[in-house]
């Protein structure tokens, strides 16, 4: 009995000093994130901030945070000044969606052929297909002109989607790694029922695969949304351009015109639309994100 009523002032103070220490390294670490989440979101803070001013606040020295006036009718004024309603519309229904879907449906049916189905070099292709990812697509970019040129398809989407239905190897390996972590007792018993490989694949296989689904279309229409390079190379024609051509042609206005007037504010607000709706989506979507994210390193 002595020996424990001297043992319990000597615990409570190492809890004491426990729990302090917990306290401060709990401190630390969410100053430390605040920090660090305020330095990332700066950029887009002085974003919103300069579509809001007009060219003498945007230049003035030292910087203007909060402008006075605030020129809200920067946004509808840059919108209208080219048809970005079109480019919106190229991006999302003639460009995103239709390389989302292509991405998707292709590196699903070729993951569960190299995760799920034994035939022979299949790890052979497989490592050759990885390996592609190691190219450059300026090494690439002439040839696929070349050819796409001959096809007949330059100022059409054609290039930027039919190559969206041949497969991604980034989505391949993410998928084939998931796929590989699905048991294959439920394959077995699905076949024991009369179920071929496609009857597998849509009833068990994709049902389960929907957050790695997500993941990879979410990044893939972010990728078609911020694409600026691949479009280039095609389009030529403005009333085909996608929101990232369209932005550049607010950048290229100060030279066509002589005149700086504002073309910083209106990109500014231009820029502050097309962000906005991709980061809502993810905002939405990062539950399922981060899950997709984790279950794709599971090995079969």
């Amino acid at each position: 009995m002595t020996v424990s009523t001297a043992s319990a002032p000597a615990a409570a103070q190492s809890g004491g000093r426990f729990s302090a220490s917990s306290t401060l390294v709990s401190v630390i670490k969410y100053a430390l994130l605040l920090v660090l989440g305020f330095t990332f979101a700066l950029p887009f803070i002085w974003m919103l901030s300069s579509a809001l001013k007009d060219d003498p606040q945007v230049f003035t020295i030292p910087p203007i945070w909060i402008p006075s006036p605030m020129f809200w009718e920067n946004f509808p004024n840059a919108w209208t000044k080219y048809d970005f309603t079109r480019f919106t519309f190229n991006t999302i229904f003639r460009y995103g969606i239709p390389a989302t879907l292509g991405t998707v449906l292709s590196s699903a049916f070729i993951a569960y052929g190299f995760a799920r189905i034994k035939w022979p070099g299949r790890d052979v292709v497989f490592a050759i297909m990885m390996g592609t990812l190691m190219i450059p697509y300026a090494v690439t970019m002439v040839p696929l002109f070349i050819i796409f040129k001959n096809l007949g398809w330059l100022n059409s989407y054609l290039p930027l989607v039919v190559p969206a239905f041949f497969g991604n190897p980034w989505a391949i390996f993410l998928l084939r790694q998931f796929y590989r972590g699905i048991p294959s007792e439920l394959s077995e018993a699905a076949k024991i029922d009369g179920a071929n490989e496609l009857g597998i694949l849509f009833r068990i296989i994709l049902p389960l695969a929907g957050p790695v689904l997500t993941v990879i279309a979410l990044f893939t229409f972010i990728s078609t949304w911020n694409d600026y390079l691949a479009p280039l190379i095609y389009l030529n024609k403005t009333e085909l351009y996608p929101i990232a051509l369209g932005v550049n042609l607010l950048r290229q206005a100060a030279g066509q015109t002589g005149t700086t007037a504002l073309v910083y504010p209106h990109l500014m607000a231009v820029s502050a639309i097309v962000t906005i709706p991709v980061a809502i989506a993810f905002y939405f979507a990062q539950r399922t994100f981060i899950e997709g994210v984790a279950v794709t390193g599971l090995k079969g």
